[in-house]
């Protein structure tokens, strides 16, 4: 029986140029389930990650700000990369094994050019 990774936790809130847009996304790429949304904001729920998406209108009094970064840190890397593979995500070469800062660890980027970091401590 395969293993299944451990998704351990998280709750950023991250900037979106479109709602209904990055909602779409995050469930198709990435497996999350929509909880709440309205024009300027959504959370989203997997298993116990959380994820709130909040629009911004990307002018000098409101900037989009982008190139967040966020780390999920998870239990079992293999499972969760395999299901990324399968869903078009991430390509199986950026995976990276035994870092030299002691983790295995992939990354991609969202459609608001977040990036995200999946983190296994080795």
């Amino acid at each position: 029986m395969a293993s299944k990774t451990k998704l351990l936790e998280i709750s950023p809130v991250m900037p979106s140029q479109d709602i209904d847009r990055d909602v779409a996304w995050y469930e198709t790429y990435l497996g999350f389930q929509l909880l709440h949304k309205d024009q300027m904001y959504a959370v989203m729920r997997r298993e116990n990650l959380c994820l709130h998406l909040q629009w911004h209108a990307d002018t000098e009094d409101d900037p989009l700000l982008g190139g967040s970064v966020i780390k999920i840190f998870v239990e079992d890397i293999a499972s969760i990369l395999n299901e990324f593979v399968k869903r078009g995500t991430v390509k199986p070469e950026k995976m990276r094994w035994n870092t030299s800062w002691g983790t295995n660890e992939f990354g991609f980027y969202d459609l608001n050019k977040n990036a995200i970091f999946i983190v296994e401590d080795v």
